[in-house]
């Protein structure tokens, strides 16, 4: 199974929480919304991941399993 990470942008309000759980995949630009580098997310990383997508306040995080 293979996880991919997407934001949606517009609904990012900075909270940065996303970065602070998983730093590796959830960036903060330099006003403080997330972005990402790649979307796909490596095996090891998931689960943070996932932690990460489910504490975003705004639900601007969407992870797919496939």
């Amino acid at each position: 199974m293979t996880v991919s990470v997407s934001v949606d942008r517009e609904k990012c309000c900075g909270y940065g929480i996303c970065a602070e759980i998983c730093p590796q995949i959830y960036k903060l630009d330099d006003q403080g919304f997330v972005y990402l580098e790649g979307s796909d997310v490596p095996a090891e990383l998931a689960e943070s991941a996932a932690e990460g997508a489910d504490a975003c306040p705004e639900s601007a995080i969407a992870l797919l399993r496939n």
